[in-house]
């Protein structure tokens, strides 16, 4: 299933990365500096990021909203909260920029079915100016991106992205794009993680090359031609980002994505100040970001120096509730693209006694990766053991009956079952690949049925499991193991390469995933969320 591998951080392990990154420094004027130079351009860096096809919005725990129950976003709302913004922008004299860091795409049954037309016709209908490419972009392959590319009238950038060996994406992606609003002119850069190449499905023709080293290229480029502000729409993760502030000079701002993560002053649960400033080699750079789904809007103000410094800012984060008058003509547009949905994702397929969140399932057990993996494994004579990843998970389950649009939301990339066998010593190398970007949550994480183990997050990657069992006892190197899994992950997604390299034989078309799981939950009845242990911490 393909996924981001690092899309949440928990707190905890939040302040751990945190702790080893360059300080960084919030401004605490409330309100807006005036510069002491002459004035240049006033500008409002109005973002988002990491959409993900939520165009009717989410509800807690990250499961589909549901009518009569409080739901964030929309795209309506996201929309009516974009043209305010603007219009606000415009009366105050400023240049509004509508930037996006990327991951539009997958997350719901809008992605399933329209594959990208959807997300394209709402970014056309607000006027996005430009966009990162976020690794979900390449869930599909480079065909799905080059039609969408094809279906919206910006650029749409990556400037570690190598598009020159694919004839479907190397006209339609470039490095950088010089925006121009209101007489003002910014250059923007985008960058994607280089972890897609292994967690989504970007296909043989495509390679990701460093972003910091592209960064560095493009925003020299982008000095001798005369720009004066470097904004960056950086698709790489929070961490990432710090450093790229801290390590490459001439960039002003980084509009960021990728880890989900909110940066707000005074709003529950963000993890740092809007903007969180950090020192850079020759000048203060301001980083952004703003969570994911559409649950908030950013709106970045800059006062620019006659040379296209910054010389004062002022940041506000909106979130998107049902305070936020809809937009019309998107809520037509939603309508429009939802019509065939309809039937499809009310057919009811069980009923849940309690929430299934996916939030955990990144990092320990989950119920919600024991529904899915006891799912497969039940369907699959003669297996023995599951393992599914814990990031192929893209929304929680909510309580009550469960429909199959439910199911599809949770498992929306369309991958089937594998099985394969494999002997223990492979299969253990399988699962410390599982366990190596810990303490950081990542869409590796295995989630399992018919295994139980213990591991150390504090030791080596490589080294971490301490104890595997199956049914029959200690997991036995040499003895032969009948496997299933998922298509993405026997083919080496998620750095699973050794399910690729080390099958003593494998069948890779089994049936779709979301299938088994909603054939699994109308033939159990009532279900709830358990967790047993199979996956502990020593």
């Amino acid at each position: 299933m393909r996924h981001h591998p690092e899309k949440r951080l928990s707190r905890r392990a939040l302040m751990r990365a945190v702790a080893a990154l360059p300080l960084a420094v919030p401004l605490a004027a409330p309100a807006i500096r005036r510069a002491l130079a002459a004035e240049g351009p006033r500008i409002a860096l109005v973002h988002l990021n990491d959409f993900h096809s939520k165009h009717e919005g989410v509800a807690d725990g990250g499961a589909a909203c549901r009518e009569g129950t409080p739901c964030a976003g929309t795209s309506p709302r996201l929309a009516g909260a974009i043209r305010e913004a603007r219009a606000t922008a415009l009366a105050e004299g400023r240049a509004p920029f509508l930037l996006d860091a990327g991951d539009q795409f997958m997350g719901s049954l809008f992605y399933t079915h329209h594959r990208g037309l959807a997300e394209a016709a709402v970014q056309r209908a607000v006027g996005t100016m430009a966009m990162a490419l976020g690794n979900h972009e390449f869930d599909n392959g480079p065909e799905t991106l080059a039609r969408y590319a094809a279906a919206v009238p910006f650029p749409l950038l990556s400037a570690n992205l190598d598009a020159r060996a694919e004839p479907m994406l190397r006209d339609r992606v470039t490095a950088t794009a010089i925006l121009e609003a209101s007489g003002a002119r910014i250059g923007v850069i985008g960058l994607t993680t280089p972890e897609t190449a292994t967690s989504s499905s970007p296909g043989p023709s495509l390679r990701f090359t460093d972003p910091m080293e592209a960064a560095d290229r493009a925003a020299s480029e982008l000095r001798r031609q005369g720009i004066g502000t470097v904004v960056v729409l950086s698709h790489l993760g929070l961490p990432a980002d710090r450093r790229l502030a801290a390590e490459v000079a001439g960039i002003d701002a980084i509009v960021g994505g990728h880890s989900h993560l909110l940066l707000a002053n005074g709003l529950p649960g963000a993890v740092g100040p809007y903007p969180t400033t950090v020192q850079g080699r020759d000048r203060d750079v301001r980083i952004t970001q703003v969570a994911c789904h559409g649950r908030y809007l950013g709106r970045l103000d800059l006062d620019l120096a006659p040379d296209g410094r910054v010389a004062a800012h002022v940041g506000t984060v909106r979130p998107i509730g049902p305070d936020v008058a809809p937009d019309p003509e998107v809520a037509a547009i939603v309508a429009e693209y939802a019509k065939p949905l309809g039937e499809l994702r009310r057919r009811p397929v069980g009923l849940a006694q309690a929430p299934f969140p996916n939030e955990p399932c990144r990092e320990g057990e989950c119920g919600l990766g024991n529904l899915v993996a006891e799912a497969a494994l039940a369907r699959t004579p003669g297996a023995e053991i599951a393992i599914v990843n814990g990031g192929g998970m893209r929304a929680g389950l909510p309580a009550g009956t469960l429909t199959y649009g439910d199911v599809l939301a949770v498992l929306p990339f369309g991958n089937t079952l594998a099985t394969l066998t494999i002997r223990g010593g492979a299969l253990r190398a399988a699962l410390e690949n599982g366990l190596s970007r810990l303490p950081t949550p990542a869409g590796r994480f295995p989630q399992l049925a018919g295994l139980r183990l213990t591991f150390d997050p504090a030791a080596p990657p490589g080294q971490r499991l301490r104890e595997v069992r199956t049914a029959d006892g200690p997991l036995d190197p040499d003895r032969a193991y009948r496997v299933v899994t998922n298509n993405f992950m026997r083919g080496g997604g998620d750095g699973y390469a050794v399910l690729r390299n080390e099958a003593l034989e494998a069948y890779d078309d089994g049936p779709p995933l979301e299938e088994v799981v909603a054939d699994h939950l109308q033939a159990r009845g009532p279900v709830a969320p358990v967790l047993d242990g199979r996956i502990g911490r020593s």
